[in-house]
């Protein structure tokens, strides 16, 4: 039997396994899933104004209330009548705002602002100031909505709540009455269940493409109710156009592109083949080129998306010199992405935590806030422990000591059939390439751009403090504006050393483009992925099965790792899942500061494991791109290492819930060190000898 007939075989099994998983689950869904449960996904009134509920099974609604002022009363307005009026007292006046189930009673107080316009002052100082003018001017109250199943919604605002019922599918709300589209699928376990098939179909098939879009189809299928115009039209328009027209996710394949062409460019003018030559006269052996790594991956702490690519270029060529495996250099790039970004206050990170929290916490900064959890993050924290102890006690186990074995007995850097970056033609390369044509534009030009025009995107140039526009920046914008101005200037920068033509620049554009498919394809599939998720109401569910936790506080951080950690590896995004539980997590961590400090560490922990090691996650996508290896291999080879931090992680946060002190973190890294070393004696019979630089 020929291997092409072994490999027929084996394709023919695969498919059928994804056909046999799709069919059972969705007879599964279509026959058990009850018809009144799930819940209510939009609200449709009858002048076609429609509220969509959001994935985590929220929806806001705006009411305005016309005001007069006139002489020493506030007249409310309706349909061109006076409907009430208020009298103003010493300049103080009591507006009462009447709803059907509840009256808020706001105390104002007439006044002047800064500028001498005219202004009501709320004394609470809950609301801003409302401008009064010329004397007509509105109030607007927001009502935030929770679904509650297919019962009804629950209103808060102002610390009060209101229940308005589903009755014969329609919704009466402040004396309107709207028609409810509802989902049996919405918000129950079977919100997780396409991201869960995904992944658990890419780890037997070992067919990324095809396991994706096996989970983006049933996600599609359950959020359209088993409708098949539907189903195309979530699958098309709401998922993979979406996510290609999203400004944000846009901005991700642009700083993906122009990374790979100053990759190409680094590469043809010889800067990467200098930098080579220079490591191998003071790097002299495999623990120092993977501790080098490690370090240059520190180094770049700004943002993952970036660490992930630009240490794999630059660092590829040193590792292949010394035989390390390409698994074993996705891990070590994948290491030092998210769990250096989470713990840099300097980072999009930083960014997204602060956003996520709000404000403050508790009367405290939301940076401080973030900064404190740090000595928290075990996850993170036991990661780069465990990658030092790795690299220096020179030990590997389960798969990656068989890539890492074949790579020094053998010279194969990817022990498997399956190698997308294999056939990449080689550039023609400068032989006069100098070190600076690497340092001068990823250090001089990408990185301080891309500082620069992350905190541009915050608020810097208008006044906001560096810490302040870091936490308010946009890392998408801030990333592509700063690599492609980094990338003209690169250009530029070359032209003039003449480190290659003008026309073999040019033909870097396209070839660098080429580079990076596979990594964008897989992105755009996993955020259609994330998107069909979010419309099941994953949020809500995962949301829901927190509510009641205030019980098991001690428990409750490293409950929330678990939760975190489960979440961030279905969904594939960290930030989704920090967005989902940091919310939550305020809510129920309300008396103990410190304990608030360890939950939202523990949240932040789960999510960069799962960013760190789900094969849908956008970092072990582009740190499988930067290293040139197999997706899959770098999902199975990294899994072992993940886990194992995980659960020394988790056992950190079962003791984190009854005794907060930094004391802990440093037994928890002396621990991660320990456990290494253990292994090491018991497992290493004997391991690889280390290679010498290959010619």
């Amino acid at each position: 039997m020929t291997v092409n007939t072994i490999d027929a075989q084996m394709s023919r099994k695969r498919a059928l396994i994804i056909v046999g998983v799709i069919l059972i689950l969705l007879v599964c869904a279509f026959t058990v899933a009850p018809k009144d449960g799930g819940g209510i996904t939009g609200l449709s009134a009858e002048d076609d104004t429609y509220y969509n509920v959001a994935k985590d099974g929220t929806f806001s609604i705006d009411y305005v209330s016309d005001y007069k002022l006139v002489g020493d009363e506030i007249q409310l307005i309706g349909y061109g009548e006076i409907l009430d009026t208020f009298p103003i007292i010493d300049n103080k006046v009591t507006i009462d705002r009447v709803y059907d189930q509840f009256t808020l009673s706001v105390n104002y107080e007439l006044t002047k602002d800064d500028k001498g316009d005219l202004v009501l002052r709320d004394l609470s100082e809950e609301e801003d100031d409302i401008y009064v003018g010329g004397g007509a001017f509105s109030i607007t109250d927001t009502f935030d909505f929770s679904i509650d199943g297919q019962k009804g919604v629950t209103a808060t605002i102002k610390d009060m709540e209101a229940y308005y019922p589903l009755v014969d599918g329609e919704i009466e709300i402040e004396g309107t009455v709207y028609s409810a589209d509802v989902n049996r699928f919405f918000a129950t376990f079977w919100a997780l269940v396409p991201p869960v098939v995904a992944i658990v179909l890419a780890l037997i098939t070992k067919e990324v493409f095809s396991s994706l879009f096996v989970g983006i189809l049933m996600g599609a299928i359950l959020s359209a109710d088993f409708d098949l115009l539907g189903t195309i039209s979530l699958v098309v328009n709401d998922g993979f156009v979406g996510s290609i027209a999203d400004m944000w996710d846009a901005g991700i394949l642009v700083f993906l592109v122009v990374l790979g062409v100053i990759g190409v460019l680094v590469l043809k003018s010889g800067g990467t083949k200098a930098y080579g030559e220079w490591a191998l006269k003071h790097i002299k052996s495999r623990r120092s080129a993977q501790l080098s790594t490690f370090f240059l991956g520190v180094l770049i702490f700004v943002d993952d998306y970036f660490n992930c690519l630009t240490v794999g270029s630059i660092m590829r060529p040193l590792t292949d010199k010394f035989k390390i495996s390409r698994a074993k250099l996705a891990y070590l790039i994948d290491s030092t992405a998210a769990p250096i970004c989470i713990i840099a206050p300097v980072s999009s990170w930083a960014a997204a935590v602060s956003s996520n929290l709000g404000d403050s916490v508790m009367g405290h900064n939301t940076m401080s806030v973030f900064i404190e959890c740090i000595p928290f993050n075990f996850y993170a924290l036991l990661t780069i422990a465990m990658v030092i102890a790795i690299c220096w006690f020179e030990f590997d186990f389960g798969p990656m000591k068989k890539h890492e074995m074949n790579a020094v007995e053998n010279g194969d850097l990817f022990s498997t059939t399956d190698r997308p970056y294999e056939n990449v033609v080689e550039e023609k390369i400068n032989e006069n390439g100098h070190i600076l044509d690497l340092v001068i534009p990823i250090f001089v030009f990408l990185i301080p751009l891309c500082i620069f025009f992350l905190v541009y995107s915050g608020g810097i140039l208008d006044g906001a403090d560096f810490v302040t526009a870091f936490a308010d920046a946009d890392a998408a914008t801030g990333l592509a504006m700063g690599s492609v101005v980094a990338l003209l200037i690169t250009i530029i920068y070359l032209v003039l050393r003449k480190a290659s033509n003008f026309h073999d620049l040019m033909d870097s554009l396209p070839k660098g483009f080429r580079n990076m498919v596979p990594a964008i394809l897989i992105l755009i599939f996993a955020w259609t992925l994330s998107t069909m998720t979010g419309s099941l109401g994953s949020s809500a569910f995962v949301g829901g099965l927190l509510d009641n936790a205030g019980a098991l506080a001690n428990f409750l951080p490293a409950i929330l790792m678990l939760v975190a950690c489960f979440i961030a590896f279905s969904t594939g995004t960290s930030w989704g899942t920090m967005a989902i539980l940091l919310p939550i997590v305020s809510s129920v961590f309300t008396t103990d500061y410190q304990l608030l400090i360890v939950g939202i560490s523990a949240c932040m922990a789960g999510a960069v494991f799962g960013d760190h090691c789900s094969p849908i996650s956008d970092t072990t996508i582009m740190s499988s791109a930067g290293a040139q290896c197999s997706h899959v291999v770098h999902v199975s080879t990294q899994a072992p290492y993940a886990l194992l931090v995980a659960g020394v992680s988790f056992v950190f946060f079962l003791i984190a819930g009854f005794w907060q002190s930094y004391i802990l973190t440093a037994i928890g890294i002396v621990t991660m060190f320990v456990v290494i070393y253990v292994m090491k004696r018991v497992l290493d019979n004997g391991g690889y000898k280390p290679a010498e630089p290959a010619a």
